[in-house]
């Protein structure tokens, strides 16, 4: 990575935002200039990188003139609305919203899984679900080495999914709770929604709106993201899939219990193996000794983390596991830096010569 690019960060000063700052930071990136961008509100606050002291400025088309890499995450109406005009400029952007992740013109991008396909980019680039993203690579080794039939996942999501917002509204409710204080929840489950109801000391089965088949839109987007990142195609009858999204009161990191069938019929030892060697993945698997990984405990960390690996008792060739990672790290900031880092590798950085397929 000896060439130095010009990087933006939309929607700096936000939960993923600062951590973007962070891991970009930390990687391998060369950067000759770093652009902070977010909202009027936040314009001219500072924030430090590599030793610099940057000033916010506000997001405008122009803002991206000169600008190599966008990474992103200020909303999907601001991405819609901003990340063309990157792309227009030369950028390549690379968004953690969930805007364009269905877009068949835009790669579906976790570097553990497909890797392969960042080259397809049109100048946009999605980030996944951060949900979808720790699911993808604790069973992404065992669909190569043993085949994928059946995936049914269970979600446990911290305060933290909802943003900054939302781990403010778990503390402060807590808080009241504590004190026998009246309890006002303003956010959750959803923004904007006719109901909302407390996090503190409670568990909210329901991420985002509900679609008509009452299934959740989180859980409907670990459906169709799995199967757009795993089988190429967002409607793939190749893999089964079936979600349940949950809100528990923790402020960061996603647990995941997921029951999974293969083709093959490897142990759990097998399995247990296969996974130490995977890459990205940590594996904390010893129940005689109670090891076994905790939301505490991979909170600033990028990666995966696995245990609980355990053959079914009723069924053959299905098994457990329990899947552990840092939402706003490996869940969406680091992962969005590691396409970066990615990206400058495979030496696709450039002018999008069919941008004109997403927005013409």
């Amino acid at each position: 990575m000896s060439k130095s690019y010009v990087v933006a960060i939309l929607g700096a000063t936000g939960a993923v935002g600062t951590r973007m700052v962070d891991q970009l930071a930390e990687s391998d990136i060369q950067v000759s200039k770093l652009k902070l961008l977010a909202s009027a509100r936040s314009v001219g606050k500072k924030m430090g990188f590599r030793g610099q002291s940057l000033t916010v400025q506000a997001a405008t088309p122009d803002s991206f003139n000169g600008v190599d890499i966008v990474l992103a995450s200020a909303g999907g109406q601001v991405s819609a609305r901003l990340l063309p005009e990157a792309v227009k400029r030369g950028a390549v952007c690379i968004d953690n919203t969930s805007y364009f992740r269905m877009n068949d013109h835009v790669p579906l991008i976790v570097p553990e899984v497909n890797v392969d396909q960042i080259q397809n980019h049109h100048g946009i680039i999605a980030n996944s679900n951060c949900s979808t993203i720790e699911m993808v690579v604790a069973l992404n080794p065992v669909r190569v080495k043993y085949g994928l039939k059946q995936i049914i996942v269970s979600t446990y999501q911290s305060a933290g999914g909802a943003g900054q917002a939302g781990i403010k509204e778990l503390y402060r409710e807590a808080k009241a709770y504590l004190n026998n204080e009246p309890v006002k929840s303003e956010i959750l489950p959803v923004k904007g929604g006719k109901r909302h109801y407390p996090i503190a000391f409670n568990l909210l089965p329901q991420i985002d709106v509900f679609e008509n088949n009452d299934y959740t839109h989180e859980e409907q987007k670990m459906i169709h993201e799995t199967k757009k990142i795993m089988c190429g195609d967002k409607n793939s009858t190749e893999l089964k899939i079936t979600a349940t999204c949950v809100r528990v009161p923790i402020p960061i990191a996603h647990g995941e219990t997921v029951y999974f069938t293969t083709e093959m019929t490897p142990s759990s030892d097998d399995i247990r193996r296969t996974l130490t060697k995977a890459p990205g993945v940590v594996v904390q698997d010893d129940p005689q000794h109670q090891v076994y990984p905790q939301p505490v405990n991979v909170i600033g960390s990028d990666a995966t983390f696995v245990g609980r690996v355990r053959s079914d008792m009723e069924n053959q060739r299905a098994y457990h596991m329990w899947v552990v990672a840092d939402n706003l790290i490996k869940g969406a900031a680091g992962n969005a830096v590691q396409i970066a880092e990615e990206l400058i590798n495979q030496g696709a950085v450039h002018e999008s010569k069919a941008s004109a397929v997403l927005f013409e």
